[in-house]
């Protein structure tokens, strides 16, 4: 018989326990995988909205992460753009709003865009309805493909946001999940709406790629010292697309949770699983004797306990993997977080996942292997 068999027909031999302790370990390891994986999709998608449009450097107020917290002045932008190496500067003012179903009476958030029609940013875009924003509109509005289908919206219909009425002229496709999860707006629209007149949030900047162009290193330092005609400063924080993505606010936040989840999850799971082989090595005194009696090395019985240990933790991180991934793309077919996240868990998220199955297993299977292998062969003799 194979050692390995030899260790599946003792967990076997307690259906229900293995079973139980298996699933502990899958909901730790399946929430774990979900969190660090909805969290890791944020950073993707970012990192791959702003490659997509040749982004190079994100400006925002200084002292804010993300656009959803800045405040800048529109005019800002204008000098961005008359830098050297600096080929486009777009103002941009993000919001994110809750619009109400008058169907159903659902709220969900949208995540609102502001920006110049005729911009570099509306490149990418895909029309599937209607048109695109014409300069000098204002009542008018583009949804993203995904948001016009959950709230069940084409191209002349009417949709209000704050109490302001506007008309769907066109619903686009984009390549960006949260784009297509979202609407976009004529920026000065959006200023008087949100009542930010001169006011943006963020300045996406493209610049000039050559062997004679400024780095983007060197355009950072530049745009940082900026003032206006009055020699004020206009409080701009510019930096690398990357470094912009990897420090928002909200994926260092997701990120927190997700490994203060792991640790908790390490915990809650290791305990559990020391629970259930100390049980399973105090029920099985007599049968370790006797295997230490006819010639087992405690070294094999530390392998048996251990391995045993393993089997049940490695098999509940199958379970929470698949639970993991399953949970998620359900959550994506929801109205309220489908323009936010992708369905997708990163090979590396669910690497992650064994991982920590793996630590669970280890920790919790340790002690029990050690005291099982301090047994003498006599013990055997007394246990009933």
């Amino acid at each position: 018989m194979w050692f390995s068999t030899f260790l599946l027909k003792n967990l076997l031999r307690r259906k229900t326990r293995t079973l139980l302790t298996s699933c502990g370990v899958a909901v730790a390891v399946g929430t774990t995988v979900a969190l660090l994986g909805l969290s890791d999709s944020f950073e993707r998608s970012t990192l791959s909205d702003l490659a997509q449009r040749g982004i190079d450097i994100i400006v925002v107020e200084k002292g804010v992460l993300d656009q959803l917290s800045s405040d800048l002045r529109e005019s800002a932008a204008e000098k961005i753009r008359e830098l050297p190496g600096v080929v486009e500067a777009e103002p941009s003012l993000v919001e994110l709003v809750g619009y109400t179903d008058p169907n159903t009476g659902n709220t969900i958030n949208v995540l609102l865009q502001g920006w110049r029609p005729g911009s570099f940013q509306f490149e990418e875009f895909e029309i599937v309805e209607g048109r695109s924003l014409q300069p000098g509109e204002t009542k008018a509005i583009l949804l993203g493909s995904t948001l016009a289908e959950n709230v069940k919206k084409h191209a002349g219909d009417k949709f209000v946001l704050n109490e302001e009425e506007l008309e769907v002229v066109g619903v686009f496709r984009s390549f960006s999940t949260f784009e297509s999860g979202g609407a976009v707006m004529p920026l000065a629209a959006l200023q008087e709406m949100s009542f930010r007149e001169g006011s943006v949030t963020g300045v996406p900047v493209i610049l000039e790629h050559g062997p004679d162009a400024p780095s983007v290193e060197e355009v950072v330092a530049a745009i940082n010292q900026l003032k206006d005609e009055e020699g004020r400063s206009y409080n701009l924080h510019a930096r690398p697309s990357q470094e912009y993505a990897q420090e928002s606010l909200h994926l260092k936040m997701a990120h927190a949770m997700a490994w203060m989840t792991s640790f908790i999850a390490v915990f809650v799971g290791s305990i559990g699983m020391l629970n259930t082989m100390i049980m399973s090595v105090v029920e099985r005194i007599r049968e370790i004797s006797i295997l230490r009696a006819i010639g087992w090395r405690k070294s094999r019985v530390v392998s048996m306990i251990l391995g045993e240990s393993l089997i049940l933790s490695m098999l509940g991180g199958v379970l929470g993997a698949i639970g993991a991934v399953i949970l998620v793309r359900l959550l994506t077919q929801m109205p309220t977080v489908a323009g936010f996240m992708t369905g997708e868990i990163a090979p590396v998220v669910i690497a992650k996942g064994f991982i920590l199955a793996f630590v669970v297993g280890v920790l919790g299977g340790v002690f029990p292997a050690y005291r099982a292998a301090q047994l003498m062969p006599s013990e055997g003799l007394r246990s009933e």
